[in-house]
């Protein structure tokens, strides 16, 4: 007899048959708490199960390490598991190849833009622009380098800096053109996502409450993963804009623009 209520019980227990949410945690509860039901507050438990890993192969569940390396465990925005030559083995090396891959992304980004807006505008090949007599700004490949390694050695090196030694490069001293290091302090408190009033003015990962950058978690996680995406597909993009060039050809050109 026991054996059979409990079946009924359980069966009772089903979505099919109990309805909504509310008759589902009556009739999950025990016998006992379902009696005194009405003499004191309800109580429902709820676990959340872990998301599955993402696979850069979905549908393969052999293959090892090449696969499902274990090192990669997709809490990095974008982790699909793919680092066939264990490059992310060493923890602080994956870190490092992280923020390479978002900075080398970003720069895509803006260059794949860059190529068709100044090609569409000017009518230069991108790989000539910089040289040709009718840029607005000719420069040559020696005035080139050299701004590149004066400018960018830079910034880069404070970079470099910031990354072994996060918030180091946000003094007055290091930003002698702003009149708080505040502009450029780590809002998010997370590396390569500073945020903050000056990376983040539109508001688009947080908002400003009293002249205070408030970060939003779910916004920055939902930003960070298209970000990446997005910087990946640029990065692509710009490989074959290199093997375009090779062959004296342009984007534009290559679509028939």
């Amino acid at each position: 007899m026991a054996a059979t209520s409990t079946a009924v019980l359980n069966g009772l227990g089903s979505p099919f048959l109990s309805g909504g949410k509310k008759s589902q945690s009556l009739l999950g509860a025990p016998i006992g708490a379902r009696v005194g039901a009405g003499a004191g507050p309800k109580r429902l438990n709820v676990v959340a199960a872990a998301a599955p890993k993402k696979s850069w192969l979905p549908g393969v569940r052999t293959g090892g390490n090449l696969v499902d390396p274990e090192w990669l465990d997709g809490s990095l925005p974008g982790d699909y598991g793919f680092d066939p030559l264990g490059l992310g083995k060493d923890p602080a090396f994956l870190k490092w190849y992280r923020e390479a891959e978002l900075i080398h992304g970003r720069w895509a980004m803006a260059a794949v833009v860059g190529i068709f807006v100044g090609q569409a505008y000017s009518g230069i090949p991108w790989f000539e622009a910089g040289a040709d007599p009718g840029a607005i700004a000719p420069f040559s490949f020696g005035s080139l380098l050299g701004t590149q390694l004066l400018l960018m050695g830079w910034v880069e090196s404070k970079r470099w800096v910031d990354f072994f030694n996060p918030e180091s490069q946000s003094v007055e001293w290091a930003t002698p053109w702003s009149r708080t290091a505040e502009n450029f302090a780590n809002a998010t408190g997370e590396q390569g996502y500073p945020g903050g009033k000056f990376f983040d003015p539109l508001g688009l990962a947080g908002t400003i409450q009293d002249g205070v950058y408030i970060p939003d978690t779910e916004k920055l996680e939902r930003l960070k993963l298209a970000e990446i995406k997005h910087a990946r597909l640029a990065m692509v993009a710009m490989l074959i804009f290199y093997f375009e060039a090779g062959q004296g050809k342009t984007p534009l050109g290559a679509l028939g623009l």
